[in-house]
């Protein structure tokens, strides 16, 4: 299968991608809008997107683009995430002057960073990116932060390893399949949602109810605003659900309240 992902080839969704979809032939893309438009044009088989990441929280921009694209999440996994002190070859820490990597990234290696006062953190597009600017331009002053798996793909030394701040960091990805070739998984126990309600009081506790009175258990709900109509919201559900006909069910109870509902996949939950 060929796996569209956002980054480049050793980043954390390229070990996703490897991780659902063992053998796949991965299709590198610099922005999230480009991979999906490289499913819905075709040229992807799927795409592994991060979807949460159990610090940072949410990635907001890709519920977004799962609502606006006929896509479904047709899998789950979680990914360990840890960070790496990456360089040139030979390149001793106390020469290193910049360290880069994606913002994320950064932003959870802090205690790292503080304790090396010398090295100034810049904000880069992809982590396994910057491992590749720094061995393409041979900069030895400079530093990423990444994978394991993206110093080996660019030859790169660690210097030190799992710098991240806490060790309880996880990324939960998605398989994305177009809506005609997204398969459901018998076996699936999860279900997400998203879905828009009334402008009115109670509309979302209604809506809700309907959800409580299937004994469906809520384990995530998330609103996001509705481009161009200030202060409308859609929200984002995940539920976990019995077998199949509980997901329909949860569906047909949702529309009997909502102004718009649209189920972004059902598949087994994953575990760590």
């Amino acid at each position: 299968m060929k796996i569209a992902i956002q980054g480049e080839p050793g980043s954390f969704s390229h070990e996703a991608a490897l991780k659902l979809v063992p053998g796949a032939e991965i299709i590198p893309c610099a922005l999230s809008a480009e991979v999906f438009a490289t499913l819905t044009r075709g040229d992807a088989d799927g795409a592994v997107i991060p979807i949460e990441n159990s610090l940072a929280g949410s990635v907001s921009e890709h519920f977004d683009l799962l609502l606006s694209h006929d896509v479904k999440a047709e899998r789950e996994t979680l990914l360990r995430i840890r960070h790496n002190l990456i360089v040139v070859p030979g390149v001793a820490e106390e020469a290193i002057e910049r360290v880069y990597s994606h913002p994320v990234a950064l932003a959870q290696c802090r205690r790292f960073l503080a304790e090396h006062p010398k090295m100034r953190a810049l904000a880069f597009y992809d982590t396994a990116g910057s491992v590749k600017q720094i061995m393409e331009s041979d900069d030895r002053p400079a530093a990423a932060i990444a994978s394991e798996a993206a110093a080996r793909y660019y030859g790169a030394q660690i210097l030190a390893s799992d710098i991240e701040d806490n060790s309880e960091n996880f990324t939960r990805f998605f398989l994305v399949r177009r809506g005609p070739d997204a398969g459901v998984d018998p076996n699936a126990n999860k279900i997400s949602l998203a879905f828009s309600i009334e402008h009115r009081p109670g509309s979302l506790v209604d809506a809700l109810k309907e959800l409580a009175a299937l004994g469906t258990n809520l384990t995530k709900i998330e609103s996001r605003p509705v481009p161009g109509k200030p202060w409308e919201y859609v929200f984002y559900v995940d539920c976990q659900i019995a077998s199949a006909g509980e997901g329909e069910r949860a569906i047909a109870a949702l529309r009997s309240h909502c102004v718009m509902v649209k189920e972004l996949g059902r598949y087994r939950e994953a575990r760590h």
